[in-house]
């Protein structure tokens, strides 16, 4: 079930990303009057429930690592719209990203589905407030960066909000859980949106990236989560690091690459 979840909720992040990036360049306020862009809203709240769904049956570091699905859905996808084929730069990014983040996620595991305290939520909501305003005034990949910390952070509040209403636990902690998770979600949605500006492969790949590792993060610190092999596996889970962020360097050279040169000055 939880895996099914992950699937579907991946292809309706990609279509959704697709739309955004399609009108990427165009303000809020008209952004508000276009209905392909609801449509790339509804298709993100339709992958945020399915997300919900996985999260309810399946640990928080078994369901993250499926969101690399939506870069391997997403760039293709826009390739077929655009009538072009994926270049081979593309597919070398896609395939460093893919499996540099694979490392990283196969190094930390779960007992089980963890649920996060009263003090882990207030705490970790301040650290992701004072982090997402420093991020506020940024440009280009970091704003990419900042929407995948929204959505990640989302993630580990929405499974501790899943448990325990599906608990019967509808007290202030929980109604708190939730109601951040709808605010997390929106800002991770604008984020995302301004980092279309530079294109799609890129910046899905470092909110891609940055989305399950802030999950891991808080999986690690403050739900029990530990590297797997010691050492040895901290060190392939850098290395893994090291092979992602070469695939979004290389994403970016693909779309440097795809621009059309600018006229010579006669």
């Amino acid at each position: 079930m939880a895996i099914a979840a992950c699937v579907a909720s991946a292809w309706a992040y990609a279509v959704g990303a697709l739309l955004q990036q399609r009108v990427a360049d165009r303000p809020l306020r008209l952004l508000l009057r276009l209905p392909s862009w609801w449509g790339a809203v509804a298709l993100n709240g339709l992958g945020g429930l399915l997300h919900v769904v996985a999260l309810r049956y399946g640990p928080l570091s078994l369901v993250q690592p499926f969101g690399v699905l939506t870069l391997v859905v997403a760039v293709p996808l826009a390739a077929l719209v655009a009538r072009r084929a994926v270049t081979r730069l593309e597919w070398h990014g896609m395939g460093l990203t893919v499996a540099g983040l694979g490392g990283i996620l196969v190094m930390t595991g779960s007992a089980g589905i963890g649920v996060l305290g009263a003090g882990d939520v207030l705490g970790l909501l301040l650290v992701t407030a004072i982090v997402l305003t420093a991020l506020a005034g940024a440009s280009g990949l970091w704003v990419a960066a900042a929407g995948g910390i929204a959505f990640g952070v989302s993630s580990a509040l929405t499974q501790t909000a899943t448990v325990r209403l599906t608990a019967g636990d509808f007290g202030l902690l929980t109604l708190v859980t939730a109601l951040a998770v709808a605010v997390l979600a929106t800002v991770g949605l604008m984020f995302t949106q301004r980092s279309f500006r530079a294109g799609l492969g890129a910046p899905l790949a470092v909110g891609t990236l940055t989305n399950p590792v802030a999950a891991a993060a808080i999986g690690l610190v403050l739900l029990g989560e530990e590297v797997a092999g010691g050492r040895v596996g901290l060190t392939l889970a850098l290395c893994s690091a090291v092979g992602a962020g070469l695939g979004v360097a290389l994403l970016v050279r693909a779309r440097e690459t795809s621009r059309p040169a600018a006229p010579v000055p006669i």
